[in-house]
């Protein structure tokens, strides 16, 4: 499929944050299958019928008859009838960069719940639009067909009916979710999730990390789907999960569609925040608050860990000033090379030093079957430090409050 990408610019942005934005747009075609045959910029306010000028829509009219591009990309969000009315213009299927968005979310959603999950999203979009949209469909019709407003108050309430039963479905598989996390910590795991900006290497870094092969592309979004396994970071068993990124200007819509993948970063004990250390430092800081936008809300009592990226594509100088001048953006800072393995271990013991702290008690059991018992239940649930076999058994451990006081009340039984 070919494409031509329009971008309007706001004359209050600087120079940098467009072409960040524009890059995106690019990144994004690319992601879901357009080769990008041209593109067209207009720095002005909006026009409230085409977004961008009069003038500026004839010309890219004039673009799609001699190129016969498959859509019109826009990287700026447009209303029913700025869709309609360029459409209408330029006689091309137009689109804004949401709505490639919930292209991209289809192709790649493979499971039930992320299937669910794209479609609320395509939902939160088109419900403020159903009004417009029957309008638009109406506008050959006669006067009074089914009623005035008829259509729209049916249509409007059809999604709203059809929101409501996907929000239902994902809740129960929710509280699934979180009852098998709150089960995962009762066993002794951490949680630990990668979070940043799409295409900052998050499942290249977590391949590498858990020695897994999950699905890792050049290009935006190729994960979806939260993947978790397991990591031993000095003798502390933790579940990392890789999770979907992030995106300028995510709209509250889409946030909100996908709440139970972006929980997954929310209820960790500590989020490892990937950025991307061979972009430009400006980019960098941008991608930065994004994430920080996105994540703020949720994460005021998680502890954060900036993952430098790439360091391999730039130099020790180069890494130094970006860790110093952004850090007021990127607590805990790591430099790691997911492509060499370099940093990783100095990643595993920050990881490991900003865990919720586990008690340590030195417990003697009788040295029986079921003193024994407990023992090989201890060593599954925590960390054990020294253990001597005498007439009895001493046990010097750390673990959860939850593991110690049922080792406590284990021990007690057997008294």
């Amino acid at each position: 499929m070919r494409a031509i990408l329009v971008k309007r610019n706001d004359p209050r942005s600087e120079d940098d944050r467009n072409e960040l934005q524009m890059n995106e747009l690019r990144e994004l075609a690319g992601a879901a299958g357009y080769e990008i045959i041209s593109e067209l910029t207009q720095t002005r306010y909006p026009d409230r019928r085409y977004h961008m000028g009069r003038g500026k829509v004839e010309e890219l009219a004039q673009m799609v008859s001699e190129l016969k591009p498959d859509k019109v990309i826009f990287h700026n969000p447009l209303s029913t009838m700025q869709i309609y009315n360029i459409s209408e213009t330029c006689r091309c299927e137009t689109i804004d960069k949401f709505q490639l968005i919930l292209e991209i979310f289809a192709t790649r959603a493979t499971t039930h719940r992320s299937k669910l999950q794209v479609e609320l999203a395509r939902l939160e979009y088109e419900l403020p639009r159903a009004r417009a949209v029957i309008s638009i469909l109406k506008k050959d019709e006669r006067p009074g067909f089914m009623g005035l407003g008829g259509y729209e108050d049916s249509y409007a309430q059809d999604i709203k009916n059809r929101m409501a039963r996907i929000r239902n479905e994902l809740e129960t598989i929710q509280k699934d979710n979180e009852s098998l996390r709150a089960h995962r910590h009762s066993k002794g795991f951490s949680l630990a999730a990668f979070a940043g900006y799409t295409n900052a290497g998050k499942s290249t870094l977590f391949n590498a990390l858990v020695d897994e092969d999950v699905e890792s592309k050049d290009m935006l979004f190729t994960t979806l789907l939260p993947t978790t396994r397991s990591l031993e970071v000095e003798g502390r068993d933790i579940l990392v999960t890789d999770t979907v990124g992030f995106i300028e200007d995510l709209p509250h819509w889409m946030v909100d569609a996908f709440r139970s993948t972006l929980d997954e970063i929310f209820l960790a004990d500590v989020v490892l925040l990937v950025v991307d250390s061979s972009e430009p430092i400006e980019i960098i800081r941008k991608k930065l608050l994004v994430c920080h936008e996105t994540m703020w809300d949720q994460l005021q009592e998680v502890v954060i860990v900036t993952v430098f990226n790439k360091i391999d594509l730039i130099t020790d100088e180069e890494l130094q000033e970006k860790i110093t001048d952004l850090e007021y953006l990127a607590p805990n800072s790591v430099a790691v090379s997911a492509k060499t393995g370099f940093g990783f271990e100095k990643l595993k013991t920050q990881i490991r030093n900003l865990l919720p702290e586990w008690k340590r008690i030195n417990l003697t059991l009788p040295l029986s079957e079921e003193g024994m018992s407990i023992v090989a239940w201890i060593y599954d649930e925590g960390v054990v430090h020294n253990i001597n076999y005498t007439d009895m058994i001493s046990i010097d451990f750390e673990a959860r409050d939850k593991v110690i006081n049922k080792a406590i009340s284990l021990v007690s039984r057997l008294s």
